[in-house]
């Protein structure tokens, strides 16, 4: 006998006898058959949960040690946030333009700490992600210390950062349910919010004298549904994302590294995960 016929009949036998015994319980194999499919997960591993209730909706390997890519720009956005005011005048160290952007910061410009974390954020641009670490930590080395220090405090065990970008390097890796925890309390300080919803955004120097475009990197941001979060890519982290979904009281995260077909499989897990709490809300 085909299995999944097995499998279905094996179902309906079991609601027949719920049935019988509690007539109130109304499982029939319609009712079965109402059930959102559980979606073939195409990563490394990902982690699906509805933020308000802790609710997980759906994991593969979330505890698994990977390289997170970019989506560490979200520990190092937190920790900027929380060490110095947005009106901060950071001079750009040239000591931190070893990885240019297509936004090309240059050594001595002057910007806003706020703009700086904004194309870090919204446009994934590393130079001015490693100008921030120099502004705060006095170099990159003490201020990779200032994240490991906080992901300690925020009961992130299975991470642990070696740069401030998300770089491939030794010993520097996270998981999918350490990452959800750190969007988690990232997502509780409103400018960045802000930020990791914004499409488009101009930022200029403190003279005035250069206006940079902002386009952000997540493309998943054109679902009105969608406000975030942040988009990654290493050759050995693959395609990573973190995404945020609000719709009918429900705030839904989803992190997924290594994720394969990032766009399609991404909003389809979400729309996945609504239909759960759809369900289930009756």
């Amino acid at each position: 006998m085909d299995r999944w016929l097995f499998r279905r009949m094996l179902l309906v036998m079991c609601a027949m006898m719920v049935q019988a015994v509690w007539p109130g319980t109304g499982l029939t194999e319609d009712s079965l058959s109402n059930s959102p499919a559980r979606p073939i997960v195409k990563a490394s591993a990902l982690y699906l949960v509805e933020l308000q209730s802790g609710r997980v909706l759906l994991e593969k390997n979330a505890t698994r040690r990977l390289p997170p890519a970019s989506l560490t720009k979200i520990m190092t956005a937190l920790v900027a946030l929380e060490s110095a005011p947005l009106q901060d005048v950071v001079k750009i160290d040239g000591r931190a333009i070893v990885h240019h952007s297509a936004y090309k910061f240059l050594a001595g410009e002057e910007f806003l700490l706020r703009d700086l974390v904004t194309a870090m954020l919204v446009a994934s641009a590393n130079d001015a992600c490693e100008a921030i670490a120099w502004h705060i930590g006095g170099d990159d080395k003490r201020f990779v210390a200032k994240m490991n220090e906080r992901a300690g405090t925020l009961g992130l065990k299975d991470t642990h950062f070696a740069n401030p970008c998300g770089f491939d390097a030794p010993g520097h890796y996270s998981t999918a349910a350490d990452l959800a925890k750190l969007s988690k309390q990232a997502l509780q300080e409103p400018i960045f919010s802000m930020m990791v919803r914004t499409l488009v955004r101009d930022i200029r120097t403190v003279d005035g004298g250069r206006q940079l475009v902002l386009h952000s990197t997540n493309e998943l941001l054109k679902d009105p549904d969608v406000n975030g979060v942040k988009t990654g890519y290493t050759s050995r982290a693959g395609r990573c994302l973190i995404a945020s979904m609000f719709k009918d009281g429900h705030r839904l995260l989803l992190v997924g590294l290594n994720l394969m077909d990032q766009w399609d499989q991404a909003s389809r897990l979400l729309r996945y995960g609504q239909e759960v709490l759809r369900e289930a809300s009756g």
